[in-house]
């Protein structure tokens, strides 16, 4: 019977070794230059948003009396309530506004549904312009692609006349219609954006569907866009922001509260000055609060946006 020796002196055993502590960055003055100016540009960029709350925040007489004060001047909210409607004129004319009144929700929905029928439209045909000039091989696509990119290079005031010409002939002057029709279809940059992205689609993924016998426009609405998620919503969220934003144009061709968006009507709110000077108060209280729904939206979607800018620049 096989017997076990154990060794009459056992093996140190192994001593653990020594935890290597993590690198420390040193400290350069070209890292602290770099953080410097990052926290200026940030202070630059957020000051103009506190200085439009602080003003909002505060009297129109407190503002007269003291306008460099970093704070709050005589803590009130009735410029948001002059914004929202919910002062009667006579207690506007008292807090230093023009007693005018702003029909704040009509002009929102106005704004709404204009961004809506733009975007939705909008991204809609450039989806398809883009999938013709990323896919589909028909004689002078490159050439006609090209000659429609140039289209970037129009500036857009010299569309404004044609724009209103037509629109004045559709007899659809001061509607909601006429406000969204110029903007209605396919962009240079919504096509360029999405063509983009199609390119870096794999062909085998389209090709297997035509083995199951799927035809074009099948793909297109069945396979290509549910890939295409990110880039639609991305190039949705920009153009939402751009139609809400828009001010010429809407000032050229509505004429009365029943087509006026938010942004024609701040200008609207701001000729309304009263014998004491402008509503500074109201003014910025109207503007923030225009301005806070794109800020949250942007917010949302600012990681996804710049993934996806970078990402259909690669091909």
């Amino acid at each position: 019977m096989a017997t076990v020796t154990t060794p009459s002196t056992s093996a140190p055993a192994p001593t653990p070794a020594p935890a290597v502590p993590l690198a420390r960055r040193r400290f350069s003055l070209g890292r602290a230059a770099a953080w410097t100016a990052m926290g200026l540009i940030v202070l630059v960029t957020l000051l103009p948003f506190y200085w439009i709350l602080r003003t909002a925040l505060s009297s129109n007489a407190g503002l007269s009396a003291d306008p460099s004060d970093p704070f709050p001047v005589d803590l009130t909210t009735s410029g948001f309530e002059r914004a929202l409607g919910l002062q009667s004129a006579e207690e506007a004319i008292a807090q230093g506004g023009a007693g005018g009144g702003l029909d704040f929700w009509r002009y929102l929905l106005n704004s709404v549904i204009v961004s809506t029928l733009i975007t939705g439209c909008q991204i809609f045909f450039s989806a398809m312009a883009a999938y013709a000039f990323a896919r589909l091989r028909w004689r002078g696509r490159d050439q006609v692609f090209g000659l429609f990119l140039a289209g970037l290079m129009v500036p857009t005031i010299f569309t404004l006349l044609p724009n209103f010409v037509l629109i004045k002939e559709l007899h659809l002057v001061d509607s909601l219609l006429g406000i969204a029709l110029p903007s209605l279809f396919m962009t240079p940059f919504a096509v360029f954006f999405l063509r983009q992205f199609f390119l870096n689609i794999p062909r085998e993924v389209e090709e297997a569907a035509l083995l199951d016998g799927a035809g074009k426009i099948k793909i297109f609405f069945r396979v290509v866009l549910p890939m295409a998620s990110t880039p639609i919503i991305t190039l949705s969220v920009l153009t939402y922001i751009t139609a809400w934003n828009d001010y010429f144009w809407p000032l050229m061709v509505s004429y009365s509260d029943s087509s006026r968006v938010l942004t024609v009507a701040l200008a609207i709110f701001r000729a309304q000055t009263p014998a004491t000077g402008v509503d500074w108060s109201g003014l910025t209280a109207a503007t923030l609060i225009a301005a806070l729904p794109m800020l949250v939206l942007f917010g949302c979607f600012a990681r996804r946006i710049v993934s996806s800018i970078g990402f259909t620049g690669i091909k």
